[in-house]
Parts: structure tokens; C-alpha cells; sequence
């Protein structure tokens, strides 16, 4: 009887933002709106890359797998998201664990993914002149697959823990996705070991990660300022200062959304984080990438010959 107690949670409530109709109507047309842009925009980065043999270049390679990322972020959450603005709030627990696992996933790799766009920058800027054997074609897709893998053995540990957990209690979710910190408020058994491996992914993922992108970009900026024509170093700054922006923007928000709930920040406020890095960061990072990028542009040119 014990047990037939503690597993009657088959479903969760998504509350989302807000119960107005009118509020509700107006977010769903913005949300649909950035979803297709995402789609759109990331869909484009990589179609064009790939028809385009100027683009078949390690950076434009990571960037190719970003746009993938972000596709799939989207993906993962703005459908759901667009259905509980739509008046139905319910996720079935299996949906719930599904879409923690990709979400977790996806995340980790995006974090990953950066530390290995840095690498590329710092090799491209620092050591030129090996550029091509440093960054052959085996390095970047053993770098590309490890960025894959690790991520997707984290989120297995994390969904698998999560799976482990009792939910015999409230089953309504401050929020409108299905990620770790809420999840955990709502058990009813402890999540001693889950909180452990958190602060462990925490420090992996997040800390680690960040000083790596952060000590490449230190040496990017030390070998910037030792070039001598005013010119070079807007050439050199011009290759990585999108990805820099984008990386402190994205930083920002998965700290917030995991790190700081520890220490009592809001909920609300949680909520407009975690649509930064779902849905505005996926939609925006197509225009920083390309806005000034030459190269991408010709691209385009090319698979639309009639724009100018």
C-alpha cells in the first residue's frame, strides 16, 4: 500500500506565466513567431554550409553544430510551451522525464560546444600558422562527438536519478519546461545524491568550461593586441567577438537558472531566464553569427541569387 501511495503522480501541471486569456493569446503569437525564426534562421546556417565548400572550415563546422543545437533546444521546449498557452497545461510524467533528459542534454553540450569554439578561435589567432593540423578534420569531429557524448551520458545520470525519485505530492510546476531545480522541489523523497551531482555537473559544465573559453579568449586578446596594423586586429577581433558576446549571454543564464536557486533567487525571474537561453538566444544567435559576416553572406547570395 506504501508504494501504491507514493506513485499516484502520473501527470504534472505546467502553470507557465499567466492565466489571462488575453496575456496568454498575446505570448503564444510571440512564441510562435521566435520559433519559426529559430528554425529558420539556424536551419539556413546550416543548409548553407554545407552546399557551400568556402564554409567547410573548422569554425563554420562548430558553428554548423550550434545551429543544431539550437534547432533541437527549440524544439524540445517552444512546442510544449506554445500547447500550454493553448489551455493545456498537463505534461504526462513520461513527457516530463523526456523532455528533462533532451533539455539537460542540449544544454550541456551548447556548454561544451563553446569551450570548443574558443579552442578553435584561440588555435586560429594564436598558432596560425598550425592551424590546419591542430585542427585537422579527425580533431574536430573527435571534438564534435566528445562534446555529444559527454553531454549525453550527463543528462543520463541526471534522468536516471530523477527516475529514481518519489512524487506522491504536489504535482504542479512553477514554470512552463521540465527541468532539474523544480522537478526536485517537488519530491517527496530525498535528493541528497541529486543535488550532489548537480553541484558536480555545476562545476564541470559551467565553471570549468567557463575558464577554459575564458583563458583562450585571454590569449586571443593578448595575441590581438600584438598585432600592429589597426586593421589586423579588427580582422582578428571580427572572428571571435560574436561568439564571446553569445557565450557571456548564454553563461549568464544557465548560472542563473542552476547555480543561483540555491541561494533563493526568484522563480519568476527563472522563468524569463529560462526563455533567454530556450528561445532568444536560439533565435538571436543566427544574426550575431552571420550579421557581419562577409562569408556567410556570399553564401546566402548564393542560394538566393535573385536577393541583393
Amino acid at each position: 500500500m506504501a508504494v501504491s501511495n507514493q506513485t499516484i503522480v502520473t501527470e504534472f501541471i505546467l502553470q507557465g506565466f499567466s492565466e489571462a486569456r488575453p496575456l496568454q493569446l498575446a505570448l503564444f503569437c510571440i512564441f510562435f513567431f521566435l520559433y519559426l525564426m529559430a528554425l529558420v534562421g539556424n536551419a539556413l546556417i546550416v543548409v548553407a554550409i554545407r552546399l557551400d565548400s568556402g564554409l567547410h572550415t573548422p569554425m563554420y563546422f562548430f558553428l554548423a553544430s550550434l545551429a543544431i543545437l539550437d534547432i533541437s533546444c527549440t524544439t524540445t521546449v517552444l512546442p510544449k510551451l506554445l500547447e500550454n498557452l493553448a489551455d493545456k497545461k498537463s505534461i504526462s510524467y513520461v513527457g516530463c522525464m523526456t523532455q528533462l533528459y533532451f533539455l539537460t542534454w542540449l544544454l550541456g553540450a551548447e556548454l561544451l560546444l563553446f569551450t570548443a569554439m574558443a579552442y578553435d578561435r584561440y588555435v586560429a589567432i594564436c598558432h596560425p600558422l598550425h592551424y590546419t593540423t591542430m585542427m585537422s578534420r579527425m580533431v574536430c569531429i573527435l571534438l564534435a562527438g566528445s562534446v555529444w557524448t559527454i553531454s549525453a551520458i550527463n543528462s543520463s545520470v541526471h534522468t536516471g536519478l530523477m527516475i529514481q525519485l518519489t512524487f506522491c505530492g504536489p504535482n504542479k510546476i512553477n514554470h512552463f519546461l521540465c527541468e532539474i531545480p523544480t522537478l526536485l522541489q517537488l519530491s517527496c523523497t530525498s535528493t541528497y545524491l541529486n543535488n550532489t551531482m548537480v553541484v558536480i555537473a555545476d562545476i564541470y559544465f559551467a565553471v570549468i568550461n567557463f575558464v577554459l573559453t575564458m583563458m583562450s579568449y585571454g590569449f586571443i586578446i593578448s595575441s590581438i593586441l600584438k598585432i600592429h596594423t589597426t586593421e589586423g586586429k579588427k580582422k582578428a577581433f571580427s572572428t571571435c567577438s560574436s561568439h564571446l558576446i553569445v557565450v557571456i549571454i548564454y553563461y549568464t543564464t544557465v548560472i542563473y537558472t542552476y547555480i543561483l536557486p540555491g541561494f533563493g533567487s526568484s522563480m519568476d525571474n527563472g522563468k524569463v531566464v529560462a526563455v533567454l537561453y530556450t528561445t532568444i538566444s536560439p533565435t538571436l544567435n543566427p544574426l550575431i553569427y552571420t550579421l557581419r559576416n562577409k562569408d556567410f553572406k556570399t553564401a546566402l547570395k548564393k542560394m538566393f541569387p535573385f536577393s541583393k
